[in-house]
């Protein structure tokens, strides 16, 4: 099988089957499969965000598919400042086979890829994060298998990059979602909207609360992320303020069950948007999913040079 769509940008590139696929084709893969997708080939890095998950996960996988990997930090290419984004990939698709964009502005992607040759990769922007959102769900099928029905991801906390491309790329594999935000934080109106029409054409709910606590009863999986994302580090006094009910605890995870798990993209800031210890209790599950943004990066590189 191979991707439709030319580049990763959304998770919305992705169909519902698509995701499927490579969420089973990462299964096997962290089993042991072996492919050499890229063989002889290259994949640039492009940071503009610090970052330690995305950049070994991503250098990881492409030398275990027989790649190489090449890394450009912000002070290297000056995106859009020292040198323009049009030239930086037109200049890039020459040399190299696949561009990671590690970003703050979606549109800085969509530049990227217009003038690309090579497929363009959000590796995250302020709008989105579908590589994490793969390797969460990844995360999920482990733990309750790839039946999707019945399983309920409640994400507590701001409707970020984060929140987006997990609900879209849950509500298009059937799991439901419910999202409870404080006021002004909910998910950007065009999010919601697609999310809403994917969860109706696979079967899932999707739900907006301002109540953490009902949003997390009967839950499979209690999600949250930092309540201040890089780049608005000025209104990180406001947002705690904001947030303070939403904090996740050893006792909120109490009311959604006995089989609930706990994931987290992180860094986390304990004592913030968790409980201090919360990343050892039992039941967080954060490690494996951090682990797992290999994996399903890997699938994702394999699936989009396979066939090609």
């Amino acid at each position: 099988m191979v991707i439709s769509a030319s580049h990763i940008l959304s998770s919305t590139d992705l169909s519902p089957s698509e995701t499927l696929h490579l969420l089973r084709l990462a299964s096997k893969l962290k089993a042991g499969e072996r492919r050499q997708s890229l063989q002889g080939k290259t994949v640039a890095l492009l940071f503009e965000k610090p970052s330690l998950r995305t950049k070994v996960s991503f250098q990881v996988a492409t030398t275990q598919l027989g790649g190489t990997s090449l890394f450009l930090g912000p002070d290297e290419v000056g995106l859009g400042k020292r040198e323009p984004v049009a030239d930086v990939a037109r200049v890039l698709s020459r040399m190299v086979d696949a561009i990671v964009v590690r970003t703050f502005a979606q549109e800085t992607l969509e530049e990227m890829a217009r003038y690309s040759s090579v497929p363009v990769i959000n590796a995250l922007s302020d709008a989105e994060h579908p590589c994490q959102a793969l390797a969460d769900l990844l995360t999920l099928f482990e733990r309750f298998g790839f039946d999707a029905e019945g399983l309920t991801i409640a994400y507590l906390g701001d409707g970020n990059n984060v929140a987006a491309s997990l609900a879209l790329t849950a509500a298009a594999v059937g799991v439901s979602f419910r999202l409870a935000s404080p006021p002004g934080y909910e998910l950007p109106i065009d999010v919601s909207s697609q999310v809403k029409a994917r969860a109706s054409a696979s079967g899932a709910s999707f739900q907006e609360m301002q109540d953490p606590r009902e949003a997390v009863k009967g839950a499979s999986t209690v999600y949250t992320d930092v309540w201040t994302s890089m780049g608005k580090e000025t209104e990180s006094q406001k947002r705690r303020k904001a947030f303070d009910a939403y904090q996740v605890t050893t006792s909120l995870l109490d009311l959604a069950g006995p089989s609930c798990v706990f994931l987290h993209p992180l860094p986390a800031h304990p004592g913030e948007e968790i409980e201090k210890g919360l990343l050892d209790d039992p039941r967080s599950i954060v490690f494996e999913q951090a682990e797992n943004r290999l994996h399903a990066q890997k699938a994702l590189l394999a699936e989009l040079f396979d066939g090609s």
